[in-house]
């Protein structure tokens, strides 16, 4: 009776004839080195090219995976893998999958995921001509960047192609993705559900195909910094929502009392205009910020945030009406201020600067209070779907029979 299969490599193949044999070699020679019971998987996405041939030839499993996409590629074959551990790499001839013991050795510790990290930060190695100068010294190093900030991951590449995992993390990590924004879900969902994440250093060369690789790096750049920003609504819209609205509101207060001067240079009703809408702009961005926030945990997408869940259960509905009520009757009060002075002058002409020093204000705090009393109702409609989609409670006792 043979093991049991420990560790599955795994590659998703898309007409990759020309290098596969050469990952198959690497990949027994890595399952050798970690000194495992293991298995070298093909997830095939429609070659046409004779690569699933090529790989049951040389002892390794096919698996079909007839939907087309990165993403669909490697769920199908995380789906048939035998292994509890799960090592994933292109087929292309880039990785060595011979380095296969560094990421069993972390599976041995305990880890969720190890990310394999190129870059000479983590410890990586870049082999020439394996890398494009602009993927090298702009696209990893920002978008890596840009995923340890906005999510705090400890990854130093955020984007590697050679990473491992197991396959219980795969399925709490719940992947919704089908293309190249797979790899980045991946690492953004076990970050947010605090799975224990590893990484290891690896070489990346130059791959072995004539063809151009499937990758396109400023359309699935953008593809990656778009997920990104999908998924942080605190980078997307809360931090420059905050910022906007609060540079706008003071600059607002400092002129709605009169003409200022900065450096020289006189700032007057034009200038209260434009912090005004400064100020709506920034609120609606927060606005959206909550939003964004409510509808994400409420689908699964994001995990429950405690924080948060205070200071929603601290905001109530009630409480929004009554300050959006507060705002709506502030800016009533300056617009009728403005009639009266009208009236006064007999409903005739008024001098220019200082009629719109009383309406611009009038009608900013008409606009926050409207906005502050339907966001609320809003928020609240989202809120009460985190309610009606938990399942009911089980009984303690099953009913007899």
């Amino acid at each position: 009776m043979s093991a049991p299969v420990v560790l599955t490599i795994l590659m998703p193949c898309l007409n990759e004839a020309e290098t596969l044999a050469r990952c198959i070699a690497t990949a027994q020679r890595g399952l050798a080195r970690a000194g495992v019971t293991g298995e070298i998987l093909i997830a095939d996405n429609g070659s046409t090219d004779g690569s699933p041939a090529i790989a049951e030839t040389l002892g390794a499993r096919v698996v079909p995976v007839a939907e087309k996409g990165y993403g669909h590629a490697l769920r199908g074959g995380v789906a048939a893998a035998r292994g509890e551990w799960i090592l994933m790499g292109d087929a292309d001839a880039s990785y060595d999958f011979s380095e296969a013991d560094r990421f069993v050795k972390k599976f041995q510790a305990g880890f969720d995921l190890v990310m394999g990290c190129r870059l000479p930060a983590g410890g990586g190695v870049i082999r020439p001509g394996a890398m494009p100068w602009k993927n090298r010294w702009l696209g990893n190093p920002a978008l890596s960047f840009i995923g340890r900030l906005f999510f705090h991951c400890p990854a130093h590449d955020f984007h590697s192609g050679l990473r491992g995992f197991t396959k219980s993390a795969f399925a709490a990590m719940d992947l919704k993705t089908t293309g190249m924004e797979f790899a980045s879900e991946m690492v953004i969902k076990a970050t947010l559900k605090k799975l224990r994440i590893a990484e290891v250093p690896v070489s990346l060369q130059k791959d072995g195909r004539s063809r151009p690789p499937h990758l396109k790096p400023w359309r699935d750049g953008w593809r990656h910094l778009r997920f990104m920003l999908l998924y942080s609504p605190r980078w997307l819209f809360l931090l420059p929502g905050l910022l906007v609205f609060g540079s706008g509101a003071l600059a607002a207060l400092a002129l709605a009392a009169g003409q200022a001067r900065l450096h020289g240079v006189a700032l007057d009703v034009g200038t209260l205009l434009m912090a005004c809408m400064a100020t709506i702009v920034g609120f609606q961005f927060v606005a959206f910020a909550c939003y964004t926030k409510v509808f994400a945990i409420a689908e699964g997408l994001l995990p429950p945030d405690e924080h948060f869940s205070r200071i929603f259960r601290l905001f109530t509905l009630e409480k929004g009406i009554v300050a959006g009520l507060v705002l709506a009757l502030a800016g009533a009060g300056l617009l009728a201020q403005a009639v009266l002075v009208w009236r006064q002058a007999g409903f005739g002409e008024l001098p220019y600067p200082e009629n719109l020093r009383r309406l611009i204000p009038a009608g900013t705090l008409l606009v926050l209070g409207i906005q502050t009393v339907f966001s609320s109702f809003f928020m609240s409609v989202l809120g009460l779907k985190t309610v009606t989609r938990r399942p009911p409670a089980l009984p303690e006792t099953p009913p007899a029979d």
